[in-house]
């Protein structure tokens, strides 16, 4: 495209106030800038616009064709804003959410329906993976991601934090006995995770006045299949508090070695790309997320 914006509006701007000196106060420029920008347009159209006179101007008979043209694309542009405008203050479209299925079915789902009341335009796909993925592969606008982060392409918000418990059932307690000392738990049938290995670690010293590294007697890559098989007695577990809030609460999982347990909490963050301009879809989801876990039953 030859012709500007800026060239279409001060040529429609001319026209509209009658005169140079009128269109350039409008349009906040000087005279000689507004009269270069209308010489400028004509030579890349190669044609008169306006006849200049000492009085007045007048547009020629291309000037008048061109006229309806460039008020119907300035229309376009101005509706286009417009509607971008409209779209920032009200998502709209597909966005496609990816989390562990532990964190999807504890935090978010139990949000969608407030954030859908909130944001009915906006259109949820929600995934559950959980290990690492890729966004570009799967086609996923912001993912959550539980631990420390190591991707550096990624632009990243902090959701919150959520300390790590060592629980047990009462069922396993009453049956096995409840551990007093890291040691205990090698007496222990203890659940543990496939991967990531880190989360086999506990947040307990052992005798090396180290964190404890568990040997599972079960193991899985999902925190939600540990969760279950803690409650149904199968062992103990440690895992985040954004998922037992309600158990420990319930009773149906209890702390334990709750004096020598540190104080660790794993970050939560939701991400996206660093080459993809944050969405209205995008914004508005993590806004409303870290706005609800702010008020939530697990510590941030």
């Amino acid at each position: 495209m030859k012709s500007t914006f800026d060239e279409l509006e001060a040529f429609v701007s001319v026209v509209d106030t009658g005169s140079i000196t009128a269109a350039a106060n409008q349009l906040n420029l000087t005279i000689s800038a507004t009269s270069r920008t209308l010489g400028r347009l004509e030579d890349k159209l190669g044609t008169t616009l306006l006849r200049r006179t000492t009085r007045r101007l007048e547009l020629t008979e291309e000037g008048q064709a061109f006229l309806r043209d460039a008020r119907a694309i300035i229309s376009l542009l101005e509706n286009a804003e417009e509607q971008m405008a409209i779209r920032r203050e009200r998502p709209s479209g597909r966005l496609r959410v990816d989390a562990a299925t532990p964190f999807m079915l504890h935090v978010i789902v139990p949000n969608v329906p407030g954030y859908r009341a909130r944001f009915p335009q906006v259109e949820l796909e929600l995934n559950s993976n959980e290990g690492i993925i890729d966004l570009l592969e799967h086609r996923t606008d912001v993912a959550i991601r539980i631990g420390q982060l190591k991707d550096s392409t990624l632009h990243s918000r902090l959701v919150g934090r959520s300390r790590m418990r060592i629980l047990a059932s009462p069922a396993y307690l009453d049956a096995h006995g409840q551990p007093r000392q890291a040691e205990d738990l090698r007496k222990h049938s203890l659940l543990g995770f496939t991967k990531p290995e880190g989360l086999n670690v506990w947040p307990i010293l052992g005798p090396d006045n180290e964190p404890y590294r568990i040997s599972p007697a079960v193991h899985s890559s999902s925190g939600e299949t540990l969760r279950q098989l803690a409650l149904a007695g199968a062992g103990i577990v440690c895992l985040s508090d954004f998922m037992t809030a309600r158990d420990r609460r319930e009773g149906t999982l209890v702390q334990i070695l709750l004096r020598q347990t540190l104080d660790l909490r794993q970050p939560i963050n939701a991400v996206y790309y660093r080459n993809t301009a944050t969405s209205s879809r995008i914004g508005s989801f993590v806004d409303y997320l870290v706005e609800s876990v702010r008020g939530s039953e697990f510590e941030c």
